[in-house]
């Protein structure tokens, strides 16, 4: 069973609800899946709601219906926490999963760590699980994950000197300082930081810039959105011949669309598992989760999986496995068996929590991808 509802401007819209169960289980989410991060978001609500008809027809969870209330809050944290507190005191669900980017994962993190509800977070930033909440948790790598990957690539490369361009934005800004901090453990040099507006039409000046400081052996870009993509295309127009890193706020078959094939060919970043499932070795724990939920993804919705939905559907596995462990919907005893879960495997990683760990994920987790012939290869 599923209630799922969306906010326009002036009004929530009920897009379907099913016929009350016997027994249900009330899970609730808010995802951006309109506005300017619906292209995170969309993938991300497709998902639950597939997950959670999926099970419902294959007799529940444990013999109980799930109910997923589910609102779209449009990437705009007061509506995020407007939501957080209608699913906890209206909706009176048993757990929180939400929270697309960084902005919004910090509103409804303030409602669910008040109220005491587990809140899973599919944003990035390592700010949600740093310090450990009580509640909190995230399937997401975290961008100094991210850094850290990208500059073991380079050490291994033989880079040293690299130049940075960021967008301002919250998760740019965010991994822009993450990278800073961790350079100097794997022996790279930021000789030059650049930084762009998200709305900016063109990066040309400050790859330009760039360019033309002797020395750069790579340049790397956080960022997520469009901002990437124009990066991406005006490296290649500027025909600069120096190995190009993107983040992982990038890694899905939309980025390659913006930036194009032939100017996104050679580019290098982290990314998950579920982008190179077909590539995986036998016996790779993350083979089978990760096969499973892009072929029914991609069947059902004629478009392909990305990292995005591969969050949500961690959540998902995650909450669920943690609600049946528990054998109980009260929002404590879920949280105790959340952060008990042991060597779960899900697309994004295997998932190992702990009291001071509400991630669950190392380095290993992320696999290094290039783009070759306009599409993901695993490069190790």
């Amino acid at each position: 069973m599923k209630t799922i509802l969306t906010t326009t401007t002036a009004a929530l819209l009920a897009l379907g609800v099913a016929a009350p169960a016997s027994a249900e289980i009330r899970i609730g989410a808010s995802i951006s899946a309109t506005g300017p991060a619906a292209f995170l978001g969309d993938p991300e609500f497709k998902t639950l709601e597939m997950l959670v008809e999926q099970m419902n027809e294959a007799g529940g969870l444990d013999g109980e219906q799930i109910r997923l209330v589910m609102y779209d809050d449009g990437g705009d944290p007061n509506r995020a926490r407007t939501f957080a507190t209608r699913l906890i005191e209206d909706d009176e669900v048993s757990a929180i999963i939400g929270g697309t980017t960084t902005g919004t994962t910090m509103s409804i993190m303030s409602v669910a760590e008040d109220a005491e509800v587990p809140f899973i977070s599919l944003a990035g930033a390592i700010d949600i699980i740093d310090p450990v909440r009580p509640y909190t948790f995230k399937t997401p790598h975290t961008d100094r994950m991210a850094c850290e990957k990208i500059f073991e690539d380079m050490q291994e490369r033989g880079i040293t000197r690299v130049g940075m361009i960021s967008g301002t934005d919250g998760f740019g800004a965010s991994m822009e300082a993450q990278c800073k901090d961790v350079a100097g453990d794997y022996g790279v040099e930021i000789v030059v930081d650049a930084t762009y507006d998200p709305r900016d039409a063109d990066m040309t000046a400050q790859l330009t810039n760039i360019r033309n400081t002797d020395g750069i052996e790579a340049v790397l870009n956080p960022g997520f959105g469009q901002g990437p993509s124009i990066v991406t295309r005006n490296y290649a127009q500027l025909a600069i011949d120096l190995p190009l890193y993107q983040s992982h706020g990038v890694a899905s078959d939309g980025f390659i669309e913006l930036a194009g094939q032939a100017a996104a060919e050679g580019v290098r970043l982290p990314g998950t598992a579920l982008l190179v499932a077909d590539q995986l070795a036998d016996g790779d724990p993350q083979q089978a989760p990760a096969a499973a939920y892009k072929a029914d993804f991609e069947e059902r919705f004629n478009q392909p999986v990305d990292t995005f939905g591969g969050y949500a559907h961690d959540a998902f596995v995650i909450l669920t496995d943690a609600i049946s462990r528990a054998g109980s919907t009260d929002p404590s005893d879920i949280r105790d068996a959340i952060e008990a879960t042991e060597g779960l495997a899900g697309v994004t990683g295997v998932y190992t929590f702990a009291p001071d760990d509400h991630l669950g994920l190392d380095l290993s987790a992320f696999r290094m991808l290039e783009i070759k012939d306009g599409g993901w290869t695993l490069i190790e």
